[in-house]
């Protein structure tokens, strides 16, 4: 909801017209109903009674110096994302109150409003200085006082001891499929270097035959330059399918059987994986002959086979460096914390860090809109945010569905939304799931604070806002991000 039409003041009142204080009056708003004559009396005299607005009454982020509460009016409840003040909540109910409701926890917490308060009308307040309103909880209530700062307090660490869980949790997950993915390739290039050694070995004594027979200069260097065209081939090899590959094998196979070469099903595999055909069998023939068809197809096999593992080991290694790249561009380790980033780079890394994750069940569809310029970010913490919504996403379509990942420009702010084919979120859940411990995975399997963090990096963080639109199908977690550096909160966090 926006900010009503209203006129607004452009800074917070200091003062207004002053009104008599009426304790029996006090005495009907739910705060103050327990309270004994006497302490409705000091807070008379402690405090006064002001007529404000309509306009804004207090702005967020301004040192909390005074308590409000609402004797009869209406207020709005604004809280600022980006440029734009949104309202939270609107009432009339007497009694509500707002400002410095914190002040008896004293230092160890900033005595700033949390938020903004705006009177649609002109309304009269209670309003007690935050000095005052600290003091008086402290001598009527110091029990309660202690209870509430514990509960405060214990509630802050344990959501940063739970949060640090939530991120280690992640990390040992990333870890774990980074793991993986790594060994792969590794493995791979290990079998490959062993194979490798083998040819090269095969190579060598196939060559010590070639050389033993009887051929003159010009035969040599025809056949050396039927390998280079060999080796050639193989880099510009297409890739066939099963059935074509299948079928160009058993011509092959029969070519070789045709000229008496043993176990030519053998040759066959390779000669059509590295793009040779008959055609090309033929040429060898031609140039060295029926006699020694044999050793120098051999020969020739074992430097295609070479060629085939070396690029083998090259994609592996290959691999390897852009996992790690993307590890890199995913932890942001050698990048300052606040820079202008393009998103698109870090959803890449966060879904090539993921896809082990996802296994083969997820089709992930990028809808990129590439004209989005960098914006200003925390970069290794939005990688945070995008990790959670797409394992949520993944976990939502219980590992079958499609994952979209789409960017585009919302007026002043870059949208990245990520939609998953899941069974939807009920509307009644909607708003619950970006509460702090709430959520709807089994016991064991979720702390609940993964959206609770992620909302607290795109909107208290980078003055952006995250929502969410879900119907059974067609979930979308919408992030907003300000695309220009001055709405980027970059020198302290707004607390919720």
């Amino acid at each position: 909801m926006t900010t009503p039409a209203e006129p607004a003041a452009t800074a917070p009142a200091d003062s207004g017209a002053t009104c008599t204080c009426n304790p029996e009056e006090l005495r009907t708003l739910f705060l103050f109903e327990k309270l004994s004559d006497e302490q409705l009396a000091r807070l008379c005299q402690e405090g006064r009674v002001e007529l404000l607005g309509p306009g804004l009454v207090y702005q967020e982020g301004d040192p909390a110096t005074r308590l409000y509460v609402l004797i009869e009016g209406t207020v709005a409840l604004l809280r600022k994302v980006g440029d734009d003040d949104v309202e939270i909540s609107r009432t009339s109910q007497r009694g509500v109150y707002g400002g410095a409701y914190q002040a008896y926890l004293g230092d160890r917490l900033p005595q700033v409003y949390q938020n903004s308060l705006r009177a649609t009308v002109q309304s009269r307040f209670f309003v007690l200085t935050a000095d005052c309103f600290a003091q008086i909880m402290h001598e009527w209530f110091p029990m309660a006082v202690h209870l509430l700062e514990g509960l405060f307090f214990g509630g802050q660490a344990t959501r940063a001891a739970v949060g640090q869980r939530e991120r280690l949790l992640a990390l040992g997950s990333l870890t774990a499929a980074l793991t993986h993915e790594l060994n792969n390739p590794a493995a791979a290039a290990v079998r490959a270097t062993a194979s490798l050694r083998e040819r090269v070995a095969g190579m060598r004594d196939k060559l010590r035959l070639l050389a033993a027979g009887k051929y003159d200069k010009t035969t040599l260097m025809a056949l050396i330059e039927l390998q280079s065209r060999a080796v050639e081939k193989v880099a510009k090899a297409p890739k066939l399918d099963p059935l074509a590959a299948s079928d160009a094998e058993d011509v092959v196979s029969d070519w070789l059987d045709d000229q008496g070469i043993p176990d030519g099903w053998r040759l066959a595999a390779t000669f059509v994986q590295a793009g040779l055909d008959t055609e090309w069998l033929d040429q060898v023939k031609d140039t060295v002959g029926e006699d020694m068809l044999e050793p120098a197809l051999r020969w020739l096999n074992y430097t295609v086979e070479t060629e085939l593992l070396m690029s083998e080991i090259e994609d592996a290694t290959t691999r390897v460096s852009t996992l790690l790249g993307a590890a890199k561009q995913y932890s942001q380790l050698d990048r300052a914390p606040f820079q202008v980033v393009d998103v698109h780079d870090l959803l890449d890394s966060t879904l090539l860090m993921l896809s082990a994750k996802m296994g083969p069940g997820v089709t992930v569809v990028r809808d990129y809109d590439r004209s989005l310029p960098k914006i200003p970010a925390y970069a290794a913490e939005l990688n945070q945010v995008w990790t959670n919504l797409i394992d949520n996403a993944v976990a939502a379509m219980n590992g079958t569905g499609t994952l979209t990942v789409r960017t585009a420009r919302d007026d002043g702010y870059a949208l990245i939304e990520f939609g998953d084919t899941g069974p939807g979120i009920p509307a009644g859940l909607q708003e619950r799931i970006f509460e702090p411990f709430f959520t709807t995975k089994p016991a064991g399997e979720g702390t609940g604070l993964g959206l609770d963090i992620s909302r607290r990096i795109v909107v208290n963080k980078h003055k952006g806002d995250l929502g969410v639109q879900s119907v059974p199908g067609d979930t979308r977690f919408q992030v907003r991000l300000p695309l220009q550096a001055g709405t980027t909160n970059t020198d302290k966090e707004v607390r919720s």
